[in-house]
């Protein structure tokens, strides 16, 4: 999620399982709140106000509550609805065209009108600017926005696309309006004005403030009367301090496996603070550069696949806060195999490595480095390899040591194909396992790893972009999916669970808390 740069991945710890529910809400929208506003702390900076540049998980938890798309994410859904959309469509069999009729009545919090211009017109503002941090990417197939009238708004697309719906869904397909936004370039003072169910009226360093947006006419009602959120600038101790203290009512994202235990402990059965788990489909992977003289042999990664133990590190690292990935699509998604597993199951074997590395002609042990960032893809990364670099290393095989390195120089390492193995994490823009596989493969690809192959790019993804009916798309889905397990570019290690810290006097946060990854502020109240 969303994915230039992928999202942190923090898993924290078991608690609380909180079940998720599908949506509802008015279909007027509005505000049912009578209460006092909601605190919510995290460990993320939010990185931009203007959606066509955020593209990082503190930003789109913003544009998701400030600005309104065509479609969202109900809670608990994989399949997004109308929101300030009436309704909307493919013309054609093809998934080429898709028309969307707005609702009528829709205004931007400062009053103005929003017609089909303004969507028009924050399309083709996203993908003028271009922004590399921004969802731009996302978008290749979009040929041209055309306007009929002040209701309707037509997509014509170069490609078959029948993913584009979740695509608009996101925070990617957020609505911004013309007058008070720059065609050409990106606004940086810090304000907002969207038509979403808040409002943003305040945004500094340290905090930004919401309040519910009167004019706001979607498919969510308000249950609050607004939300100020508190930045923690990665400083997981002074958010767990937060929560304890009161000083937030809610902590979200970047609390660690021991914060949650000792907030559990220091809790002591009070029952003033509760720990709710939701579902997530965040990843992380390590990556193979297939250019590199070791990490590009395939019998290197196949003796890596059959050392690696997921189980103790999610029992030793993690503390239960993950669960082990087989494949690069996460369970809970249409189209989930378990490749991995099938091919080099879940206990480790020498014996198999051992004889990978004989097929390579390696007989020696092999010296690798495993690279990571310590901050970027959660707090235990650091301490994540070095577990795996142990695992390598006990069997006498591997002489594998790990380096971190700040995630600016990071990035610009891997585009410079200096690392052989490196970890990527990933949280999706949309449930869908189009977007665990098209962002990761062929020319660009997100991972940097020089990995292309013709079957997936060429055939297996453009065929699935062009199926409307989801599920029919699992049998060529489980086909890429074996062939990542075969060639190994990419080696699946967890899928992540969500987790909050919340005040025993707020609900509603199991809501917030499910696939699509959206925060959504509206289902928080106070009781």
């Amino acid at each position: 999620m969303k994915s230039r740069n992928p999202w942190p991945v923090l898993p924290l710890a078991a608690g609380l399982a909180s079940g998720l529910l599908t949506g509802c809400g008015t279909e007027n929208g509005g505000s049912g709140a009578d209460g006092s506003g909601i605190v919510v702390g995290m460990s993320d900076d939010v990185l931009a106000t203007d959606p066509a540049s955020g593209y990082d998980p503190g930003s789109w938890l913003l544009f998701n509550n400030v600005f309104q798309s065509l479609l969202s994410f109900p809670k608990g859904a994989t399949e997004p609805r109308p929101d300030a959309a009436e309704s909307c469509a493919f013309d054609d069999p093809e998934a080429t065209v898709y028309r969307c009729e707005l609702r009528d009545g829709l205004k931007f919090s400062n009053g103005d009108p929003l017609t089909s211009k303004d969507v028009k017109f924050s399309f083709d503002r996203m993908l003028k600017i271009n922004d590399p941090d921004g969802p731009a990417i996302m978008f290749p197939m979009l040929e041209e926005v055309e306007t009929p009238d002040e209701k309707t708004v037509v997509f014509k697309l170069n490609t078959p696309d029948a993913t584009f719906p979740s695509k608009i869904a996101s925070g990617a397909g957020s609505i911004v309006s013309h007058r008070a936004y720059d065609a050409d370039g990106l606004r940086k003072d810090g304000e907002a004005v969207g038509s979403g169910p808040y409002k943003l009226d305040s945004f500094g360093d340290d905090k930004a403030e919401f309040s519910v947006n009167e004019h706001y006419k979607g498919a969510v009602e308000t249950k609050n009367a607004g939300v100020t959120l508190t930045f923690f600038h990665g400083d997981q101790s002074a958010l767990k301090e937060a929560v304890q203290d009161a000083e937030v009512d809610i902590a979200y994202r970047g609390l660690t496996a021991q914060d949650i235990s000792d907030i559990e402990k220091a809790d002591n059965g009070t029952g003033e603070i509760e720990i709710v788990e939701g579902s997530s489909a965040e990843v992380q992977h390590l990556v193979f550069n297939m250019d590199d003289p070791v990490a590009g042999k395939l019998g290197v990664r196949k003796a890596i696949a059959h050392l690696i133990d997921r189980d103790a590190l999610i029992r030793d690292v993690y503390e239960g806060t993950a669960t082990p990935l087989y494949s690069i699509i996460p369970a809970g998604i249409s189209g989930h195999n378990t490749a991995f597993f099938d091919t080099y199951g879940a206990r480790p074997s020498k014996a198999k490595a051992a004889a990978a590395l004989q097929q390579e002609g390696i007989t020696g042990k092999v010296k690798l480095t495993l690279w990571s960032t310590p901050s970027r893809y959660g707090p235990a990364t650091d301490q994540e390899l070095a577990a795996i670099a142990k695992q390598l290393n006990a069997g006498g095989l591997f002489d594998a040591d790990v380096k971190s390195v700040a995630f600016d120089q990071y990035e610009k390492d891997i585009a410079a194909g200096k690392y052989g193995v490196y970890v990527k994490g990933w949280v999706p823009d949309y449930p869908d396992a189009d977007n665990f596989t098209a962002p990761f493969f062929g020319k660009g690809n997100v991972l940097g790893n020089n990995y292309d192959n013709a079957t997936i790019t060429g055939s297996l993804i453009p065929r699935t972009a062009a199926t409307s009916d989801r599920a029919a798309t699992d049998k060529e889905f489980g086909r890429l999916q074996d062939i990542v397990a075969e060639e190994i570019p990419v080696l699946p290690v967890w899928q992540a669970k969500q987790y909050a810290v919340v005040r025993d006097d707020v609900y509603g946060v199991e809501y917030c808390l499910d696939a699509s990854t959206v925060f959504r502020f509206w289902e928080l109240n106070k009781g």
